[in-house]
């Protein structure tokens, strides 16, 4: 953190850290809804002129349908592809070459599914005349222009990521250029272009490559995740399963973008030198247009419950690795907030009882962290642990070592000092994010989402106030029991011995 960052912090932190001033900061906030549904909170801080945009769709991977896993982390790709006046030498031509590639795609599936009475040449000569389409789109494509202008006109931190649960696009801009935002924003959702759809679906799949079959974490998470959920769809990985996303088309995005980014399902924050009553006119310009319809549905698979522990073993050649998780109620419970200061009791630092135990005195592992809210928190989920063990020493030592360490937690009632403690790091944390335009554009919109209401920032804070050793004590005596464990680990993988089969003993 840089020290002017640290100075904002200090000075945000009488502001923010209760309710009991939440009538002041409610003062710089304007909230409004457009008739079709979508949400703008609007917070003023004239002291750059700089703004933030935040823009919060609720939906996620959880939202992808079956057999077209990744489809919410495609369509967050084909939103930095353009508009129909952006990114393309003709659109008019460009529109005619990605329907005829489009037609060519449909003549190739009809005839692989045939399965095993597809003919091979046919198949041959299909895959080459999409390949051939897919190269007469791309000539009427600018590449990048639509994050070029954004640069090129002062932003900053463009980005957009898709989590389990949500979809968010987000950058900064300077103050006089705010109602580039609104045009370039409101047209990308009101018209997509799915432009480069296929080139990019390759990119999606080298993502994977990189995050998953080459990084042991990456792996073990995916497995511990299939492993733990038999039913929900926190199972499936968030950039999808490979054999689903070669397969997306062109028409899975499109009805995507149809079922989920309806304008209530989207709540849009802007932070900073902003005037509201401009930000309304625009918004009312540019965002009206987008038609109103009806909101989707929420997943309604529910995770059966777990009849016993469950076990997930990944072969790897790196050093090794162990996930725990126990299932925990979702994010709107009444025991969240006491999952936050069981997180940071073990997991806060070097005055953790990880830290303490595993990493420090013992040196079993060279790290050790708990994650309250994993992988996301609208849905039942996981608390988790992740270790990597030292040298020398094994994952099933370090996960007796955290049975004997949850034993004790369960046992004994935590301290009023490291209570207290926790409860002023977990503020400190929230003010942190706060100090930025854009982190509490983040915020405002990920709250309103989530609760309904983004007060729910300030009272969550008070909520942790209220956390108590004897509700500390019964939360990890309810929650981490071993029915409810699902254990992920790494191990070497064996050489074959000879004869083709595995060694190691029989």
């Amino acid at each position: 953190m840089t020290g002017i960052r640290l100075c904002a912090a200090l000075l945000l932190g009488p502001l923010f850290v209760s309710a009991q001033n939440l009538k002041e900061f409610e003062k710089k906030v304007t909230e409004f809804t457009l008739t079709n549904g979508l949400h703008f909170i609007i917070a003023e801080r004239h002291e750059a002129p700089v703004v933030s945009f935040h823009t919060y769709v609720n939906a996620g991977s959880v939202d992808d349908p079956s057999g077209a896993t990744g489809i919410a982390h495609m369509f967050e790709h084909m939103a930095f592809k353009g508009t129909e006046t952006i990114g393309t030498t003709n659109r008019p031509e460009e529109k005619k070459a990605l329907d005829a590639l489009e037609a060519a795609y449909d003549r190739l599936e009809a005839e692989q599914n045939k399965a095993r009475k597809a003919d091979p040449k046919r198949v041959q000569a299909l895959e080459a005349q999409v390949q051939q389409a897919i190269e007469r789109a791309q000539a009427f494509v600018v590449p990048n222009e639509y994050p070029r202008l954004i640069e090129e006109n002062g932003g900053v931190g463009l980005n957009a990521g898709t989590n389990f649960d949500s979809t968010e696009y987000f950058y900064s801009l300077p103050s006089n250029r705010i109602e580039l935002w609104f045009l370039l924003e409101s047209q990308r959702f009101i018209e997509p272009v799915f432009r480069e759809f296929y080139k990019e679906r390759d990119v999606v799949l080298e993502e994977n490559r990189m995050r998953v079959e080459s990084s042991p974490q990456g792996r073990l998470l995916e497995d511990f995740l299939a492993t733990a959920f038999e039913a929900h769809p926190y199972r499936n990985p968030a950039g999808g399963w490979p054999s689903d996303i070669v397969n997306l088309r062109i028409s899975d995005a499109r009805k995507f973008f149809q079922k989920y980014y309806v304008p209530g399902n989207i709540t849009i924050a802007i932070v900073g030198d902003v005037n509201p009553a401009q930000a309304r006119r625009l918004a009312e310009q540019y965002f009206s247009p987008l038609a109103a319809r009806p909101l989707p549905p929420r997943v309604h698979t529910e995770e059966p419950p777990q009849p016993g522990p469950k076990t997930a073993v990944v072969e790897s050649p790196s050093q090794p690795l162990l996930v725990i998780g126990y299932k925990r109620p979702d994010q709107y419970d009444k025991d969240d907030p006491v999952f936050d200061i069981i997180s940071g009791i073990l997991s806060g630092g070097r005055t953790s009882l990880l830290y303490q135990d595993l990493v420090r005195d013992k040196q079993l592992a060279l790290e050790a962290e708990a994650g309250d809210t994993f992988p996301d928190g609208r849905y039942p989920n996981l608390f988790i642990f992740f270790v990597a063990p030292g040298l020398g020493h094994s994952v099933e030592e370090n996960e007796k070592e955290i049975d004997a360490l949850l034993q004790r937690f369960e046992a004994q009632q935590v301290d009023a000092e490291t209570l207290a403690r926790e409860k002023t790091k977990a503020r400190a944390g929230v003010i942190r994010r706060l100090a930025s335009n854009a982190g509490l554009a983040n915020l405002l919109a990920s709250y309103y989402a989530a609760y309904g209401d983004w007060r729910k920032l300030f009272t969550s804070l008070d909520e942790i106030d209220k956390v108590t050793a004897d509700d500390v004590q019964r939360v990890a005596r309810q929650y981490f029991v071993t029915p409810s464990r699902t254990v992920a680990y790494t191990t070497a993988t064996q050489a074959p011995a000879p004869g083709g089969k595995p060694g190691g003993p029989q």
